[in-house]
């Protein structure tokens, strides 16, 4: 590949990068203004509407995937996707990126999930968020927890990224206790995804046009489940999420770790 190609690829890819997240945006406001309304008037049963937007939002999602795919903006691979075709899972990833959101709730069936106060209230995203149902953070502590395991108890698969946030830069995985207080408060076995994006994009800090020099690679790989047991047995709630939350930092880093080796 001559270097003029190359360039004119990562230009390609600087515009494509750009069109996706514009789409983004269009479409969270198209779904809060027209679709989300539309449901409102025809279901009005409140569970069935909640299941209804979800399953559009992972439509949606899924289709936005495969356009950034088509456009050339990235190519992925998944490991073990039939493991999150039962209900009611804790699942945990890590969160390299800004879109692992999208990727895993793009292949999660009745997928919640904890929003931020920001999104919430975001003109791009309130509608979705809301119409669907997630669970807002702005309670936080026990409120948080509570709702999060009466979640799980509705049978709904939950996704929390327990850092809190993207992985920094240094690639440091560093994870608050919140989903370790999720899983042994609501005696839940965790079902853990590894998601890996090579070369690194959208991490923390980054400008969305600061792509790399080649087509990045996702690969979400879905493991086997954790039991929660071990942790739980001879030990009060607190001591039991500090040594779950020291496990799943072994973890994690241990998986990325295995990666960054091949």
């Amino acid at each position: 590949m001559t270097a003029a190609v190359a360039l004119a690829g990562r230009y390609w890819r600087v515009g494509a990068t750009g069109f996706s997240f514009a789409l983004f945006g269009i479409g969270g406001l198209l779904l809060r203004v027209l679709v989300f309304p539309l449901l409102h008037l025809l279901v009005w049963r409140r569970e069935r509407r909640v299941a209804l937007a979800r399953e559009i939002i992972r439509l949606v999602f899924r289709t936005y995937v495969e356009v950034m795919r088509a456009l050339g903006v990235l190519r992925y691979e998944t490991a073990g996707l039939d493991k999150l075709e039962r209900g009611g899972l804790l699942i945990l990833a890590n969160h390299p990126t800004l879109i692992d959101t999208v990727f895993l709730m793009a292949f999660v069936r009745n997928a919640d999930c904890i929003v931020k106060g920001a999104l919430w209230n975001n003109p791009f995203t309130r509608g979705p968020v809301r119409a669907a149902g997630y669970i807002s953070n702005s309670e936080g502590g026990e409120g948080l927890v509570g709702d999060c395991i009466a979640s799980l108890e509705r049978g709904n698969n939950l996704i929390v990224f327990p850092e809190g946030t993207r992985t920094p830069a240094s690639g440091v995985i560093t994870l608050k206790r919140g989903a370790a207080n999720i899983a042994v408060r609501g005696a839940r076995d965790i079902t853990p995804v590894v998601i890996r994006c090579e070369p690194v994009t959208l991490g923390k800090g980054e400008k969305w046009w600061h792509v790399p020099p080649r087509r990045v690679r996702f690969t979400l790989a879905v493991g086997d489940d954790l039991p929660v047991a071990p942790f739980i047995a001879d030990a009060s709630d607190v001591i039991a999420a500090r040594r779950l939350t020291q496990f799943l930092e072994q973890y994690f880093t241990g998986q990325a770790s295995c990666w960054n080796r091949k």
